[in-house]
């Protein structure tokens, strides 16, 4: 067993310690931060990562002029849940958020969380969400009340409307009774009760405008750009200048026309003066939603995608660009997650992290390209829910047994309508991703001692953060409109 399988320590940090890699030291105490996130984006989906290179050419410089994080994780394979995780620091079963958060749903964000937003505020930095939010929808939850200046886009995903296909065999009237409209919100006002396809068709663009105006507009002081894309998720919609003009089908469309709002966004950063200063992070929530054929991406060679915990669910693209402090061109393959966001960030312009409990830790580290530098994580937590499905140390993963949703091989469709999972089990598994990224050997039975050493790791983590009826001592609740509301 090596030195990398020790104990689960839940991450409070109060005080920072001086960065020793020397490629990061001397940054500016303000630098501007900038979040692309994905929806559904699949491992393999772009150039970098071995999608196709002649539809991603901004994300591919992206790739030239930063650094790859080959084993970067999302904490849960699903929207409001990842999304949860990257703006408060926390494995989301740890604020009490699971799941996609419907449009009626009671909770959403806790106030008593500190998000991205507001760790930025500390140092008087301007902020703006321009995207899909999906941390609750009613008007407490959304981002003005959580730290950002401006907002716009939509509450929750773009398929929680009554064009979903599960409810399109129904009258308006009934379809309305499970989803109602989709809404497009600027600030707190409904600006668009009534969200149509063609609205959707220009999302992708008026996401990148508004972040482009934003950039223009505070080149002079720091400020937080968080851009979630409504893109790839389901139903996918494209502007009509990138309609069909990849020649290879909508999908191969939506992922240019998402490219070339990346080029937007670097060249407004280069032309407002800002680049050096200012670190670009682009990564997804989840990987593909494989049950929708090809309105979906790829997750190849990993296993499974979105709604599992699988490599192919909870490991996601992620590239991370900051001009002469991250080594252009370079590679980290060191296990980190979003979770590790809002620390690394704290680090890096001086702000205060909350008292209470947070999960993750600064990677500022394996961002300088100091090839000795190591994961902060001697245990990774993968939930489905509020079960815990497996746990990462060093490169073993262990999966404990539990059921999960597959094609089992099966293609879907190519018209945007999703086929069935079917329901398999696993049984207790160990497999080395170093060797198997695909989770297809179990060596369990010849390693014996790294099951046990990890079984203990996910039992500190189950005291912690519970597991199924297990309740742990480190949960807190979301956030909960009033009940006469």
């Amino acid at each position: 067993m090596t030195s990398r399988l020790s104990s689960f320590v839940p991450f409070c940090l109060v005080a920072f310690t001086m960065l020793n890699a020397g490629a990061v030291a001397g940054t500016s105490a303000t630098p501007n931060v900038v979040i692309i996130f994905m929806d559904d984006m699949g491992y393999a989906d772009i150039g970098p990562f071995g999608g196709d290179s002649t539809l991603t050419p901004n994300l591919n410089q992206l790739a030239k002029d930063g650094r790859k994080f080959t084993n970067f994780y999302v904490s849960q394979a699903v929207c409001s849940a990842s999304r949860t995780s990257l703006l408060t620091g926390c494995y989301n079963v740890r604020v009490g958020i699971q799941g996609a958060l419907g449009p009626k749903s009671p909770i959403g964000i806790n106030s008593d969380e500190l998000t991205l937003g507001e760790l930025c505020h500390q140092r008087g930095y301007a902020t703006a969400c321009f995207g899909k939010w999906h941390l609750g929808s009613h008007e407490q939850f959304l981002p003005l009340q959580n730290g950002f200046d401006e907002y716009f886009g939509l509450p929750y995903s773009n398929d929680m409307w009554p064009f979903h296909p599960e409810v399109m065999h129904l009258p308006m009237e009934q379809r309305l009774k499970t989803w109602p409209h989709l809404p497009l919100i600027e600030g707190n006002k409904v600006i668009k009760p009534e969200v149509t396809a063609d609205d959707q068709k220009l999302l992708t663009r008026q996401y990148t405008e508004h972040a482009v105006s934003f950039i223009k507009r505070n080149q002079k002081r720091p400020f937080l750009l968080y851009v979630p894309h409504s893109m790839v998720h389901v139903p996918l919609f494209v502007s009509p200048e990138f309609d069909g003009k990849s020649g290879k089908g909508l999908f191969c469309d939506v992922l240019m026309e998402i490219d070339w709002s990346v080029g937007q966004i670097v060249s407004a950063l280069k032309e407002s003066g800002v680049e050096d200063n200012t670190l670009v992070i682009f990564t997804s929530d989840n990987g593909p939603w494989l049950s929708y054929g090809k309105h979906a991406g790829s997750a190849t060679p990993l296993r499974e995608g979105k709604g599992t915990m699988f490599e192919g669910g909870c490991r996601v693209p992620c590239i991370m660009k900051w001009p002469g402090k991250i080594v252009a061109g370079s590679e980290c393959s060191e296990p980190c997650m979003s979770i590790d966001i809002l620390p690394t960030i704290a680090e890096m312009i001086h702000g205060t992290l909350p008292q209470h409990t947070i999960d993750g830790k600064s990677i500022l580290p394996l961002m300088s390209g100091d090839a000795s530098q190591k994961s902060p994580h001697d245990v990774l937590a993968f939930y489905w829910g509020n079960e815990l499905h497996a746990v990462r140390s060093g490169n073993w993963k262990l999966h404990f047994p539990h059921q999960y949703r597959t094609l089992a091989g099966r293609e879907g469709r190519d018209d945007g309508t999703p086929v069935k999972y079917e329901n398999r089990q696993i049984e207790l598994s160990l497999f080395d991703l170093a060797s198997d990224p695909g989770e297809t050997n179990n060596v369990a039975a010849t390693n014996p001692e790294v099951v046990k050493e990890l079984s203990r790791l996910a039992n500190t983590i189950r005291d912690e953060l519970g597991d199924g009826d297990k309740k742990g001592t480190g949960v807190r609740p979301a956030g909960r409109i009033p009940a006469d509301r």
